[in-house]
């Protein structure tokens, strides 16, 4: 019997998922069986030019979880989740050719690696069929022509709000899918027996105490259960009322909506958010809290397009910009990735980091700012180090907050430097956030 085949990539959920719906349609259409297969790159273990792995120990842990949830989800509806390591121009040919698949959906995603990794699968003859589902808006509902997009981003948001655009609205989770290829799959190249062998994840790791993500307790853990129930939790007065007055804090786990984690993975949708917002305000009442919410998600929308306008020059050492290729100091880089600079508010942040895979988007900022203005390094080393470190490490979002907070990417400001004593003065005034992490 041929089967379908599709590959969860960053989409690891099932509601709202237009892509696997195509696969289903289409199994469905040719009698197939459905083959859902997701793949762990051997790239991710290996060092990076900067000299760390590309993937630690945090987020290994977190979407070990997400993939023990899908697959939990997916055999309660009798279905099973096949996991894969090895290069995906490998891995996924050996596994169409084993189950007779000609075809494999899957989600799109407008970064260079992962477009190439496309590609392998069609020089390797492979059908492939990407959609677009990881923005609030669709490419093709804009405004504009995504490589006409608007290089500043409030021109970028006004237009759209202009226009009165509103996102799709979020499907369904499947009731029942296609039955999977009755293959043994046990002998396929790269199979491996569960989630935390296949990313080589720490189990014995549980949470820092004082982190403001603590993802191996089960109100933060990896997972579209756990996204869909924070999800309701957080749109509960009076936290998405107050978030434009406390987003910017740099502790504590109501101040901020922390979806970022389950939308990097895929958990949850942002259009699912959206919809659930929209739900809030209507029983609740808008205001300047939830309008900041969506705007948020909009910056998020923007990082994705700027990709479809601009694509690998994003990764380019002078990026979208025309100042000189950056310098490094190998030795201030590392002070910085240790906390160790003696700037106290920069060494907090750095340690949380490192401690937790997780600290504030305000902490970021500053951060990033100090690496790329005080101690003059590549950004992209910083870059580089968020995505190796950060839990909700999104490869759009991380290239494009670093590409601005350098002066490299469309803002019009020639890079956006944090000046550690106003920034300590203004979110750490009594020092209690420094006291936490130098302690």
């Amino acid at each position: 019997m041929r089967s379908t085949l599709f590959w969860f990539r960053n989409d690891l959920r099932l509601h709202d998922q237009r892509a696997l719906q195509l696969a289903m349609a289409h199994a469905q259409a040719h009698q197939q069986a459905l083959l859902l297969v997701f793949v762990h790159e051997p790239v991710q273990d290996e060092p990076t030019a900067w000299g760390f792995r590309r993937m630690g120990s945090h987020r290994r842990r977190f979407v070990a979880d997400t993939l023990l949830d899908l697959q939990a989800s997916l055999q309660a509806l009798g279905q099973r989740l096949v996991l894969l390591h090895g290069p995906v121009a490998d891995v996924l040919p050996a596994c169409a050719q084993r189950v007779q698949a000609d075809t494999i959906f899957c989600e799109d995603i407008a970064a260079p690696e992962e477009e190439a990794q496309v590609q392998a699968l069609i020089n390797a003859g492979l059908n492939v069929k990407t959609l677009w589902q990881s923005s609030l808006i669709e490419p093709d509902a804009l405004p504009f022509a995504p490589e006409n997009m608007p290089q500043v981003f409030t021109e970028f948001r006004q237009r759209i709000e202009s226009a009165r655009l509103k996102p799709l609205a979020p499907l369904p989770a499947p009731t029942q899918l296609p039955a999977p290829p009755s293959d043994n799959l046990t002998a396929l190249s790269g199979w491996t027996k569960d989630p935390f062998t296949l990313l080589q994840a720490h189990t014995q790791n549980e949470a820092h105490a004082r982190s403001n993500f603590p993802y191996t307790q089960d109100a933060c853990r990896g997972g579209e259960t756990s996204a869909l129930a924070h999800l309701q939790s957080y749109l509960t007065p009076p936290w998405p009322d107050r978030y434009k007055q406390t987003r910017n804090a740099l502790q504590g786990q109501h101040t901020s909506s922390h979806w970022s984690p389950w939308l990097a993975t895929g958990a949850v949708s942002a259009r699912r958010i959206w919809s659930e917002l929209q739900a809030y305000e209507q029983k609740h009442g808008s205001n300047d809290g939830t309008y900041w919410l969506w705007f948020e998600l909009l910056w998020r929308d923007n990082f994705r397009m700027l990709h479809l306008q601009h694509g690998p020059q994003l990764y380019a050492a002078r990026g979208l910009s025309n100042l000189p290729k950056p310098s490094h100091f190998p030795k201030d880089f590392a002070r910085w990735c240790q906390g160790q600079t003696g700037e106290p508010i920069v060494d907090a942040g750095m340690r949380e980091l490192a401690a937790t895979g997780f600290t504030s988007n305000r902490m970021r900022q500053i951060v990033a700012s100090f690496l790329v203005h005080d101690l003059s390094c590549d950004w992209r080393a910083g870059a580089a180090w968020f995505e190796s470190q950060l839990v909700d490490f999104d490869v759009s979002s991380n290239q494009g907050n670093w590409l601005y907070v350098s002066g490299r990417g469309t803002d019009p400001r020639v890079g956006r430097r944090f000046n550690p004593a106003k920034q300590t003065q203004d979110h750490d005034a009594q020092g209690r956030y420094r006291q936490v992490w130098l302690a």
